[in-house]
């Protein structure tokens, strides 16, 4: 099972219909996705959620963070 993600350079209030959006597959199992693949390219996501968006960062000491 794979799962599409659109990277927005960080951008929390970007589209993923625009022109700077990214498309990568990442591949769940069971569920689940590794870290490794979320961040292989930036260390920081955006995640929507209906009308929210969410920021997941990875930290220097290898931890994850997500803020509103």
């Amino acid at each position: 099972m794979s799962a599409t993600s659109a990277d927005n350079d960080g951008d929390a209030t970007g589209t993923a219909g625009s022109p700077s959006a990214t498309t990568r597959t990442l591949t769940m199992r069971g569920g689940r996705i590794d870290s490794r693949e979320l961040f292989s390219v930036e260390r920081e996501i955006i995640i929507a959620h209906g009308e929210d968006s969410y920021r997941l960062r990875l930290t220097s000491q290898n931890k994850l963070i997500l803020t509103k």
